[in-house]
């Protein structure tokens, strides 16, 4: 199946805060949203699919819907394209925003030092539910 360029794909729908990623680290996000369901949250997954062209347009109108960004992405948060995608949307509809990318350390070469540098379903949930507030 070809994915159109510049086309998110809207995963879950939800009224509490739009949650944004791609790539693999959509699985921790689909299982953080499943959790935040648990708990009665309903979050808007977006799946960008591609980064460039970006889907701003589904994204800032659920930002504007929503009134609340999480960008989630597995590279550095500093920097990364989340800044880009998160900038944006708080320009565009003065949402509030929140990032969560890996931290700035180097990769250990154990699993449980690797573990350490990747975004788990459990900083996903946590980092949702602080910007709910």
């Amino acid at each position: 199946m070809a994915v159109p360029l510049g086309k998110a794909a809207r995963v879950r729908e939800g009224n509490a805060l739009t949650l944004v990623s791609w790539s693999k680290q959509m699985q921790a996000c689909a299982a953080a949203c499943d959790a935040l369901a648990a708990e009665g949250i309903a979050v808007d997954l977006i799946d960008l699919r591609t980064l460039w062209p970006w889907d701003r347009e589904t994204v800032l109108s659920s930002c504007a819907r929503t009134g609340r960004l999480l960008v989630v992405h597995e590279a550095v948060q500093a920097a990364g394209f989340g800044a880009e995608i998160a900038a944006s949307a708080a320009e565009a509809t003065g949402c509030r925003v929140a990032r969560l990318g890996a931290p700035r350390i180097p990769v250990g070469y154990s699993p449980v030092l690797e573990a350490q540098s990747r975004i788990g379903v459990e900083a996903v949930v946590a980092a949702a539910k602080k910007l709910l507030g």
